[in-house]
């Protein structure tokens, strides 16, 4: 499973004494998949931690988080509560309308539900039901066309899921569901087209969309990278090939020189917000403070689950909602990110690029293993250059026709 539509991972803000805010709680409802896909960070991922715990969060371990959070959260502002996996929906609709009852009594409206699906259990009326009578959120994780999604996100048994999820999205994008469909999600594939990839998840009318770069670092690159040894300088444009910059801006051009708009695309707009100088909402880009924690299902508390692609244990606190509060959560130490690499600091892009996702930067052996740039560091500064550029053009054209229109008067 992978980080959901609408979520905001990395954007918190510190309090007077530089303490992080939560303001997502990621619950792992179910911590087993009914789907083997070919680069999932949880199963496939270095840490192996999820085998020695419980299949799904029990009912005793939802009371108490939901207690723990509402004790966090007194006065506060609203917030957010996300039902992930694994596969949350392998539950089933009677566990998941008692946790939802137990999170909405304990929380009220200021929390907004959300919940992350492969979107094959969405086939069913009662689930669907459970979803709706708590006003939850969903998004959907499909990689655009059959042949594209197929060749990654499979049974166990290696059949094809593409099928399944389209028809779990038609069932979700059917009134009286509607209003609950976020978006999708899709993990970059540079063997797929981008265009063609964009245009097979546009025809799932998605009220948004994600695309999400394969997690990868310096010690296990993604497909396509050399990894090896961090940049000692800011990147230079065409220094070394950037196969999902690329991808990314052939996606770009089509989604903003579209006539309307047919859908968001959240990394576009974020760093289309950061050029600007505004603040962004995702984990891949900006500079903000992280602001989400991980609820496990036996109740440990750990980072974001990008992380467990670096070592054993890279995500883990020693935290868990029994013995600790939130507020204890947000003065230990792992939720204070490590330093920036001197290389981010030098480059010009720093204040957008933020130095990358987390996880991305690692390196084993390092004397600071997350003290480097993103491995993607050569193809953000492609595909800022690009958005920028564009930006540019357009802001000069307008600025242009005002002043002839000015001058006609």
């Amino acid at each position: 499973m992978r980080a959901g539509i609408g979520v905001r991972f990395g954007t918190g803000r510190s309090g007077s004494a530089g303490v992080v805010i939560l303001r997502q709680f990621l619950l792992k409802l179910h911590g087993r998949c009914n789907l083997s896909c070919s680069y999932c960070y949880v199963y496939e991922a270095a840490d192996q931690s999820w085998r020695a715990k419980p299949r799904r969060m029990e009912s005793s371990t939802v009371r108490r988080t939901a207690e723990r959070i509402a004790e966090y959260q007194r006065g506060g502002d609203a917030f957010s509560v996300i039902l992930h996996g694994g596969e949350p929906l392998l539950v089933g609709s009677r566990h998941l309308d008692e946790t939802l009852r137990v999170l909405r009594g304990a929380l009220g409206d200021r929390a907004s539900l959300w919940l992350q699906t492969n979107g094959i259990l969405l086939r069913d009326p009662e689930i669907l039901r459970v979803l709706r009578d708590h006003g939850v959120r969903v998004g959907v994780s499909v990689d655009g066309s059959a042949r594209d999604h197929d060749r990654n996100r499979r049974f166990g048994d290696g059949r094809g899921s593409h099928r399944s999820v389209v028809e779990g999205i038609a069932a979700l994008r059917a009134e009286p569901n509607k209003p609950l469909y976020a978006g999708v999600l899709c993990t970059v594939d540079l063997a797929s087209e981008p265009v063609e990839t964009y245009e097979a998840l546009l025809d799932l009318e998605p009220p948004r969309m994600d695309l999400l770069l394969p997690h990868g670092n310096w010690s296990a690159p993604p497909p396509g990278l050399p990894g090896g040894t961090p940049p000692a300088a800011p990147p230079v444009p065409g220094g070394t090939p950037t196969p999902y910059a690329d991808w990314l801006c052939a996606v770009f051009d089509r989604w903003y020189r579209a006539p309307r708009r047919e859908t968001g695309i959240r990394l576009f707009e974020e760093l289309i917000m950061l050029i600007l100088g505004g603040r962004a909402a995702s984990e891949l880009v900006g500079t903000g403070a992280a602001d989400l924690v991980v609820v496990e299902t036996d109740g440990t508390l750990e980072l974001a689950d990008s992380l467990k692609i670096a070592y054993d244990g890279a995500a883990a606190t020693g935290l868990d909602v029994v013995r600790n509060s939130f507020d204890e959560v947000t003065r230990h130490p792992a939720f204070v990110p490590p330093p920036r690499a001197k290389v981010c600091g030098d480059c010009a892009l720093e204040r957008i690029c933020g130095g990358g996702l987390h996880a991305h930067r690692y390196r084993a052996g390092a004397a600071e293993p997350f003290v480097q740039p993103t491995v993607y560091c050569q193809d953000m500064a492609v595909l800022i250059a690009h958005i920028r550029d564009a930006l540019g053009r357009d802001v000069a054209a307008l600025r242009e026709r005002k002043m002839q229109g000015a001058g006609a008067r």
